[in-house]
């Protein structure tokens, strides 16, 4: 479900409710202590589109996107690309984007297992994918 992007986190606490498995956006997630310790605790993915977070005027610029902080806080979230014709990049153009505004080569490796691990893919394929990901950053990054 869409929640808690131009709207406030209550959306997001709603649709957790009403049964949502993951979280389109979900950015304003973090303005409520409670509701970001459940998506914590329950692992719920958000779906975060950081250049049409910054487009449709959610954060003012790139640099100023809260997703550094949902990662420190352990939220699962993944980089998406949302509409990218109108929005303005696939996604990586919103990996780019990030990277060039700080996030470090570690949290770029945490966000693409992520996107491993918060997929339908089978637990063995999760798996084999996310240790790909690791072989390629150890080869790539000395990690």
């Amino acid at each position: 479900m869409h929640a808690g992007e131009e709207g406030p986190p209550a959306y997001v606490s709603q649709a957790l409710d009403l049964g949502a498995e993951r979280i389109a956006h979900g950015v304003r997630s973090v303005q409520d202590p409670q509701l970001t310790a459940r998506l914590v605790r329950e692992r719920i993915p958000l779906t975060v589109c950081p250049l049409s977070n910054v487009r449709l005027g959610v954060f003012g610029a790139i640099e100023q996107h809260n997703l550094p902080r949902l990662l420190e806080l352990g939220v699962l979230v993944t980089i998406n690309s949302d509409d990218p014709a109108y929005f303005g990049g696939y996604i990586g153009a919103n990996y780019a984007a990030v990277r060039a505004a700080g996030l470090s080569d570690s949290a770029l490796v945490q966000l693409a297992k992520n996107s491993f691990i918060a997929s339908f893919l089978a637990r063995l394929d999760k798996q084999r994918c996310i240790a790909a990901i690791d072989a390629a950053a150890a080869r790539t990054l000395g990690a």
